[in-house]
């Protein structure tokens, strides 16, 4: 530790001494590109509220924002003038803005100023009080968080006290104690945890519940027992304000000049939680909106629908027609007013006709203004809240487990769910459960099947099947059904792997969350737990606490000491390299607990050593460095046989070295209960027939050992009670960020290999024989997707060396395998790789997770002159990354290949039945991974993405040139493979899998082309070992080149790219946290909810909102038409036969609520039968609800019925001597009752919603009329004549023409929509059935031809069959080009 502290001072000397006016300078032994230019610009610099800088300090925070945060738009002032001007952005607005200021111009006034303002003062009014409404919630909430409390240091009283979250400012000291919400960004300056850290809890921030672990800014001057304010002199600089909540870049520069690095690691962000951490204090950085948390507060996100675009379309039609209707009016009256200017009516005759027209115009522009449907764009707005609601509210969406409902994050593309085409899905966590449990290994080239860990999975699928039957295999909660049944679905030799299991059941989640408060570590639940270890591999491991250990490399049965060092530091790298918090119920997080006894201390075991006469490194030969692995596993050896590592006792009882005797033998049986595993049995039958010696050695140690079992029984000790330690690591309780590291360290566990505590600077560790030890933690350098592997620098506490452990992918790390020059060790170092290689193939076939394991012992010159390079990278603002990644990369090279692992990750519920149903809707499904090609696709057969009859397209190939020749090849051999069956023209019957190396060079300009061509040809396709940006570049590709709607659903950090790009993001809130969902467009917790959301939600939406918008498209040119047809029989003046008020106000009022009913609540097929049929889904989408004909089919409609609704009244009256509002008054209410009945002709569902709104529309207009006509004397004349309506209400000939007006209208639609019914539900109903008869036929066509063409061409074409490894169905040999 003191070296490790010099070479830290000395490097900041360094730093100290070069780094000028500039952020740092590189050392002179350094090269120069490790030390980037010295970047211009501003940066923030911070200063202690009370302290030496004070007037920095007032100079510097004035440009700095307070810390109270307001997300209103509004205040009681300026409310109405920015009201207005946000409402006057929307078009709509300004069109009746327009039409309204038009109507006071005289020469163009079709009616009265007042009435002509009433749409635009409600849409003003009405949208107005929901914005002051929201205005004021938000104001409540605002109010709420600026006076939450918060202890704050002042300087004039030298203690802190309370103030208001809003009173907080930039420079200011805070101290915050456990639970309480971080009120801004601060840098961490002190912890009550004697190590410097503290833990964070950042649900608030990123919907991660698991803690985060955050440390003192290091070699502050003044860290002790307490924190003083008034002592801090320091100078921070960095990086102005941000919304990247993973990179914090800056440094803190003390009195004497040293700069000190600052990264994220040091900074409390804002509305995070303090967990498990008594008190901190902070200095704040960042405060109010600049905050990186109100940075990345956003709205929902907004998208246009394919489905508005076409409106948009549609709308520019509407106002040609606009044009044209009134251009019309215009060239008509100029004509009439021209021959007809002598005639008795009253006209203007200075006039000339061309401008009497213009003025027409005009008029007819206000009197047809609602031919343009500006106020469906709100309506739409409207149908699609009431859409989300049933959405949201679905509790077939429900997951009763996470306590989660599906979340609409973008108000605006609900109707795009009802017309995917390709679907992109990740594999991990999406397809999957991200459920990680340990399933085998592989170290020093020997593979560990663990065969009884593999029984365990099976019982417990069993149990759960079990479970599930007797529940009647459906659970319901209070809002929730949740299906728990079991399916197996094995894959190739694979039984456990890929079963679809549930979630852990009732009483184990019970019981886990009685845990240290109800809350349980992340990932830990009883199947990751319990694993069995392997008999084989614990017989090894026993052999390190054997006292009968004979260090002979040839001893048959016994391993050798190499694969025994390789055994314990891959069981070491398990438990330590990693970012796991431990935790227990006695044993806060933030604790690392010392060293239990009765085992010895490191100190108390070299101590031994002296004691006993022995030198660690005597039977180490002159070729042996130190720290070289045979050395390791001497030392733990001569441990063993010297009992060096018995328990230890009470001072007062402790004997001298010198005499080990019979206690020794007694303690080192005691030490081997511990590794005394549940097949521990097994173990020893084996060693029985290896070895006779060690045998019988054995059987006398455990003679002894259960003599003593029985005098702890007798007299317990009080710190040596075995089974209360072992209780205790059952309680050990672990907090990872990834499911792949608590699966691990588990695993690590269940070998007695166990992480017991973890700080800043230290790990305690439990190692099978040896006992705990203290490792001492050098540097963490995290996964990253670009290295993809993650590194702990530590120093062995046996060796004293600086060792790397790191894990990782394994292309990655295969290739960073040291390469010995040493022939012998070369060999051997070939050899573990080869096999290594072979089992994690074997591991991909079987659908495992692989990451392999390996190690570097590093010389101190080599470690000093890696960590000055390190410290600059840490202590850079510009560049930080790329010098850290550089500083990673060089370090992790030449690594010791220890061995693998193979992790299951269990298919999620009902996936093979969504994906079967989703292709069954015509969608192409198409999965985006970066993992192994084997694993992929094993997991895409077992999920059902590749059938029997399937054809399995790999491409591999190493260059560019091979790779355009090899797409030319198969796309030839698909359409041979088309053109086989001939009754069947569908691209089905081949799947392509290509890796991420081949994707690179298809995803060129040059071969981009080809590769859409061969993609669009197959079923699906699966790409393997892609990046985040390959994923979004292949959705791109998708989307733009085929013109067809995509979905794109992830669940971690790595699909946010992918989801953002394609049309319809879905983030699935799995074990990753909340970066895919706060990217998404809509939120789903598990992959099956994509069927009912797509096929009944995407259906219904699209479908209700199609036919509302055409519906609301008819019902204005219907109405506009009347009044276009009385302009030829009035001159084209201008003049309307409808009482203005009723104009205003019939599709202001009497018509406006049947089309938000009809598209929130029309179903046109039942849920159910939409999920048995998802055909349904296809047909609608090649269908085509809202399709440029059914636009114009509706406006020929509409110009009919207004055609009927005008001249059948004028032919009843013609002759009579009614005036202009009595025959108009029969044109009015068959309108209404066309348009009413209309609506109910095309419903699918009527309800007594439905009855109710129409009622009530035609109630109101009946009700308004009559008391209009009755009592309003002077509101609109002279056109309004008192007790018109009135009158001919009273006449049974009004409602003889409005029946035969209403028939005659709407008899054409009903037979037209009664024959459409017939004829498209006999064809979807005939598809779908042929479809079923037929797909029985296809494919065993498809096996037959696959037979007759195994290896057409020589072209890298296999066969996959359920339960078959890839290659090995009969008859069939495949062939992969490279």
């Amino acid at each position: 530790m003191e070296r490790f502290h010099w070479v830290q001072h000395r490097c900041r000397q360094l730093l100290a001494a070069d780094s000028g006016r500039g952020w740092y300078s590189a050392p002179d032994d350094l090269p120069n590109k490790s030390s980037p230019p010295r970047v211009s610009g501003k940066r923030r610099k911070v200063f202690a509220h009370h302290g030496p800088h004070r007037d920095e300090y007032d100079a510097a925070s004035r440009r700095y924002k307070g810390n109270a945060i307001r997300t209103t738009k509004y205040t009681p002032l300026t409310f109405i003038p920015m009201n207005l001007f946000q409402q006057f952005h929307r078009a709509a607005n300004i069109y009746f803005l327009f039409l309204a200021l038009l109507n006071w111009v005289p020469v163009v006034e079709a009616f009265e100023k007042e009435i002509t303002m009433i749409p635009l003062l409600v849409v003003l009014v009405v949208i107005g009080i929901k914005d002051a409404l929201e205005d004021y919630r938000r104001y409540l909430f605002d109010k709420k968080v600026n006076n939450y409390v918060v202890q704050v240091f002042c300087g004039l009283q030298k203690d802190y006290i309370a103030r208001c979250w809003k009173d907080v400012r930039v420079g200011d000291f805070v101290r915050l104690s456990c639970n309480d919400i971080i009120p801004a960004d601060l840098l961490l300056l002190y912890s009550s945890d004697p190590r410097g850290v503290c833990y964070i809890e950042t649900a608030n921030l990123d919907g991660e519940t698991n803690l985060k672990q955050r440390q003192v800014v290091s070699d502050l001057p003044l860290q002790g027992s307490e924190f003083t304010p008034e002592s801090f002199h320091s100078r921070i600089e960095c990086e102005n304000p941000n919304n990247d909540l993973s990179r914090f870049r800056g440094y803190i520069e003390h009195s004497g000049g040293v700069r000190v690095g600052l990264h994220s690691s040091n900074l409390l962000l804002r509305s995070c939680t303090i967990r498990n951490t008594e008190t901190v204090v902070g200095i704040v950085v960042y405060a109010g909106h600049e905050t990186k948390a109100m940075m990345n507060n956003s709205g929902p996100r907004y998208k246009r629908s394919q489905l508005e675009k076409r409106l948009n379309t549609d709308v520019l039609w509407c106002v040609f027609l606009l044009l044209a209707m009134c251009l019309t009016a215009a060239v008509g009256h100029g004509l009439w007013f021209k021959n007809f200017r002598d005639s008795v009516f009253q006209v203007d005759g200075d006039t000339p006709p061309a401008l009497a027209g213009f003025y027409v115009f005009w008029t007819m522009i206000i009197v047809l203004q609602v031919l343009i449907p500006i106020s469906l764009y709100v309506s739409i707005e409207i149908v699609k809240l009431g859409q989300i609601y049933f959405i949201h509210n679905d509790a077939d969406l429900y997951n009763a487990e996470m306590d989660s409902r599906i979340q609409c994050r973008a108000l605006n593309i609900t109707e795009d769910l009802g017309q995917i085409q390709y679907l992109f899905s990740d594999k991990t966590g999406t397809l999957t459960e991200n459920k990680m449990v340990f399933r085998r290994c592989s170290i020093y080239g020997i593979e560990y099947p663990h065969q009884e860990n593999a029984r365990r999975l099976e019982v417990y699928e069993a149990e759960r099947s079990e479970a599930a039957a007797a529940r009647s295999v459906t659970l319901r909660s209070a809002c929730s059904r949740k299906s728990l049944s079991c399916r197996s679905l094995s894959c190739n030799r694979s039984s456990v792997s890929l079963h679809t299991l549930t979630a852990e059941s009732a009483e184990e989640e019970d019981q886990l969350s009685n845990h240290v408060q109800a809350r349980t570590g992340a990932f830990c639940s009883r199947m990751a737990k319990d694993v069995v270890p392997d008999p084989d591999l614990v017989r090894k491991l026993t052999c390190l606490s054997s006292s009968g250990l004979r260090l002979r490399d040839d001893s048959p049965g016994t391993p050798s000491s190499l694969e025994l060092t390789y055994i314990t530091d891959f069981f070491l790298a398990l438990a330590i390299c990693n970012s796991v918090v431990v935790s227990s119920p006695r044993q806060p997080r933030h604790m690392v607990p010392e060293a239990r006894t009765p085992l010895k201390s490191l100190e108390d075991i070299k101590l031994m050593f002296q004691r006993l006469s022995f030198s660690p490194f005597s039977t180490l030969s002159s070729p042996q460095i130190r720290g070289s692995p045979r050395s390791f596993t001497s030392r733990l050896a001569m441990r063993g046989k010297t009992g060096s590592f018995t328990f230890t006792t009470p001072p007062n009882t402790r004997k001298s070295g010198a005499d080990p005797g019979p206690e020794s033998r007694q303690e080192t049986c005691r030490l081997r209960s511990q590794v005394d595993f549940t097949v521990r049995e097994e173990a020893e039958e084996a060693a029985q027939e290896e070895d006779q010696e060690d045998q019988e050695d054995q059987e006398d140690q455990e003679d002894q050992e259960d003599q003593e079992d029985q005098e702890d029984q007798e007299d317990p000790k009080p710190n040596g009670d075995v089974d209360s330690e072992e209780d205790s690591d059952d309680q050990l309780l672990y907090e990872a960020e990834s499911p792949d590291e608590a699966a691990l360290v588990h695993a690590a566990r269940a070998y007695r290999c166990t992480l017991r505590g973890r700080s800043a600077e230290s790990l305690l560790v439990d190692l099978p024989g040896v006992g705990s030890l203290a490792v001492q933690l050098l540097h963490v350098l995290p996964f990253d997707s670009n290295r993809k592997r993650m590194s702990v620098v530590v120093r062995h506490p046996l060796t004293e060396e600086v060792v790397v452990y790191t894990k990782g992918a394994d292309s990655v790390i295969m290739d960073l395998a040291e390469r010995p020059k040493d022939a012998e060790q070369a060999q051997e170092s070939s050899r573990i790789a080869e096999q290594t290689q072979k089992h994690l193939d074997a591991y991909a076939r079987e659908g495992l997770r692989t990451l392999c394991v390996a190690k570097k012992v590093l010389k101190e010159d080599e470690y000093e002159l890696w960590l000055k390079r390190q410290l600059l990278a840490e202590s850079s603002i510009e560049g930080r990354e790329e010098l850290l990644l550089e500083s990673a990369q060089r370090l992790e090279t030449e690594l010791t290949l220890l061995g693998s692992t193979g992790i299951v990750d269990r298919l999620q519920e009902d996936v093979p039945e969504t994906i079967e149903a989703l292709q069954r809707a015509a969608i192409k499904v198409w999965v985006l991974t970066g993992d192994k090609q084997e694993t992929a696709v094993n997991i895409a057969n077992a999920c059902k993405l590749l059938r029997p009859s399937d054809r399995l397209l790999t491409v591999n190939c190493e260059s560019k040139d091979a790779c355009a020749a090899l797409l030319e090849g198969l796309i030839e051999e698909v359409q041979r493979g088309r053109d086989a069956p001939a009754d069947r023209t569908e691209d089905a019957g081949f799947i392509l899998v290509i890796d991420g190396r081949t994707l690179d060079f298809a995803l060129s300009e040059e071969l981009k082309s080809g590769f859409l061509e061969l993609s669009r040809r197959c079923r699906a396709v699966i790409c393997c070992r892609s990046t985040p940006l390959q994923k979004s570049q292949v959705v791109q590709l998708i989307r733009d080149q085929l013109g067809v709607m995509t979905l794109a659903v992830g669940d971690g950090a790595n699909d946010v790219s992918m989801i953002q790009v394609a049309d319809v993001g879905i983030g699935i809130s799995g074990q990753e946290g909340m970066q895919a969902v706060m990217s998404s467009d809509f939120a789903i917790s598990r992959f099956q909810h994509l069927r009912k959301l797509l096929l009944v939600h995407g259906h219904w939406c699209y479908n209700r909102l199609a036919n509302m918008i055409l519906y609301f498209i008819y019902k204005n040119v219907m109405y506009v038409n009347l009044l276009f047809w009385y302009q030829f029989f009035c001159g084209f003046s201008g003049s309307v036969m409808i009482n203005s008020w009723v104009l205003i106000l019939f599709n202001l009022l009497f018509t406006s609520v049947p089309p938000l009913i009809y598209g929130v609540l029309d179903r046109d097929t039942p849920a159910d039968a939409l999920l048995q049929l998802p055909e349904l889904y296809g047909a609608v989408r090649a269908y085509k609800v809202y399709v440029p004909s059914t636009f114009w089919f509706t406006i020929l409609d509409a110009f009919y019925q207004s055609l009927v609704c005008f001249f059948v009244p004028y032919f009843a009256l013609e002759g009579s001597d009614v005036g202009d509002l009595s025959f108009g008054s029969p044109i009015n209410t068959s309108a209404l009752l066309v348009i009413l009945l209309h609506q109910i002709i095309e419903s699918n569902t009527l309800t007594w919603i439905h009855g109710l709104v129409l009622a009530l529309s035609a109630a109101s207009y009946f009700v308004f009329v009559l008391l209009f006509s009755a009592f309003c004397k002077l509101c609109s004349h002279p056109t309004n004549l008192l007790g018109v309506e009135t009158l001919q209400m009273s006449r049974p000939l009004l409602y003889v023409i409005c029946a035969l007006t209403t028939v005659t209208a709407l008899l054409p639609r009903l037979l037209f929509r009664a024959l459409n019914n017939t004829l498209r539900s006999s064809a979807d109903l005939g598809s779908s059935q042929r479809d079923e008869a037929d797909s029985e036929t296809y494919r065993r066509r498809m096996q037959r031809w696959n037979l007759q063409h195994p290896r057409a061409g020589g072209l890298p074409v296999c066969v996959d069959n359920p339960g078959l490894e890839p290659g090995l169905e009969p008859g069939l040999e495949p062939s992969v080009v490279s």
